[in-house]
């Protein structure tokens, strides 16, 4: 999924540069030189050219692995994509009017990119997702956990095939008998036999089963060999937390926050923050009347949270249910259509708007801006009950958005708080500016188009 995702950016990004000096050509019968395009008008010029195609592509979910279009689908939202970059252009340089590309220059230029874009597409979408091409996967072993693996491997269209399972002695039988392979044979057998590209290791029970010696076999084969709980990983972009071992988390990758790492993002957090409060100004006013027109009660809510190494901070929003929401029920998780929500808090809840105080956590060093969203204490301790690792979440700062919350509805059960535990977890193993950049970007999708608000 990462790696298609890298992918068509870089791709698109190269067509995006290649689009702009065809067009001048075509315009103006020359190809730009380089000393041109290394002045900072020109460098500035083809980079806000970049990000605008780039987030626009994001928008229409040019990016999404999961999204399947067809030609005529994807024509139409690369004519949409592209609309929306000349009007995003077409506003900076009317901002900015000593960093104007000619009308005229850019509309070629887009229409150019437009075309390469649906090809490079077309060809990464045949190259990754092709059957004859896709990564064949034999599942060692035919447990509970060899049917997961499998039925995710079946069910998803991440570059992977399922060639089979193979089976291992004292090894429940949970699979299809039809899809077990070996004949009697050994690993490295079945493995040639079936033309297996990775070898996913999901045994019930390791100890005195494993083939140790045919697994290394087929790794110095040139096959790859992974674990269930990584692949699980690679897949989907979450944690397979019921079948993870603290080894795994000791001696899997992942989990490095340098020095440099945490001054990045400190810094990130504080000018984005300051520059968010500075731009929302103008709407507190209007937001504040309308909590107040709306509902008796103070404007503000405040309610303590649980931060990076479980220590307690309070936690701003907007007001978006009754003052006594919690009067007699206590401590609750929101529900769907909540009663306890007025009319001005569900658009409230629905953009994302009462989330905007929170920018002062950020400022305060309470909260990043991207990270585990923070639970209520009564929540935390019942969870930690009950959920393997929870506590690991605490480990980093919460986030005002983060993985979880661009990847999953909103949470209002265990089960629920389980599954975005697999994405926090995700998150704290891979975090990164570029993944929190990622997360921005989905995060603007989901205010824009109100998905997952309760």
């Amino acid at each position: 999924m990462k790696k298609m995702i890298i992918l068509l950016i870089t791709g698109d990004i190269l067509c995006t540069v290649l689009a702009l000096g065809i067009a001048y050509m075509v315009r103006f019968g020359t190809i730009p030189g380089m000393e041109s395009l290394m002045t900072i008008k020109g460098a500035t010029q083809v980079v806000l050219l970049v990000v605008a195609v780039i987030f626009s592509s994001f928008m229409v979910e040019f990016y999404n692995p999961d999204k399947n279009m067809k030609l005529r689908e994807r024509i139409v939202f690369t004519l949409i994509s592209l609309g929306v970059s000349f009007l995003l252009l077409s506003a900076i340089f009317y901002l900015a009017p000593d960093l104007t590309i000619g009308r005229g220059l850019l509309a070629l230029a887009l229409a150019i990119l437009g075309t390469f874009q649906i090809l490079w597409h077309l060809f990464c979408r045949v190259s990754f997702y092709h059957p004859g091409l896709a990564r064949r996967v034999l599942v060692l072993g035919t447990g509970p956990l060899a049917r997961e693996i499998g039925g995710l491997v079946s069910a998803t269209n991440h570059h992977h095939v399922l060639a089979g399972y193979f089976g291992c002695p004292n090894e429940p039988v949970y699979v299809p008998s039809q899809h077990i392979v070996g004949n009697g044979d050994g690993l490295v057998s079945a493995a040639l036999r079936e033309r297996t590209d990775k070898i996913v290791v999901s045994l019930s029970e390791r100890r005195g089963s494993f083939p140790l010696s045919e697994v290394l076999n087929c790794k110095f084969s040139g096959i790859e060999v992974i674990d269930a709980p990584s692949f699980y990983e690679q897949v989907t972009g979450k944690l397979m937390i019921e079948n993870i071992t603290p080894s795994w988390f000791i001696f899997s990758d992942g989990f490095h926050r340098t020095g440099f790492g945490r001054i990045a993002k400190r810094s990130a957090d504080l000018a984005l923050s300051l520059f968010g409060i500075i731009l929302i100004l103008p709407i507190l006013p209007f937001v504040a009347l309308g909590v107040k027109l709306t509902s008796p009660g103070p404007i503000l809510f405040r309610q303590v949270r649980v931060g990076q190494g479980d220590r307690p901070f309070v936690l701003y929003k907007f007001r978006s249910m009754r003052a006594d929401a919690e009067k007699s029920s206590g401590a609750v998780w929101a529900q769907k259509d909540d009663p306890r929500v007025t009319r001005f808090g569900k658009f409230l809840r629905t953009s994302r708007l009462d989330e905007l105080p929170q920018l002062y956590n950020v400022l305060r060093g309470d909260m990043s801006l991207v990270g585990p969203r923070p639970e209520r204490p009564e929540f935390v301790e019942r969870l930690k009950e009950v959920i393997p690792y929870y506590s690991e979440r605490h480990f980093v700062k919460p986030g005002v958005t983060g993985w979880a919350q661009v990847k999953y509805a909103y949470g209002a059960s265990v089960d629920d708080a389980i599954e975005k535990l697999r994405y926090d977890l995700y998150y704290i193993k891979n975090m990164s500016l570029l993944l929190d950049l990622f997360i921005a970007l989905e995060t603007v999708k989901v205010m824009m188009f109100g998905r997952g608000s309760r």
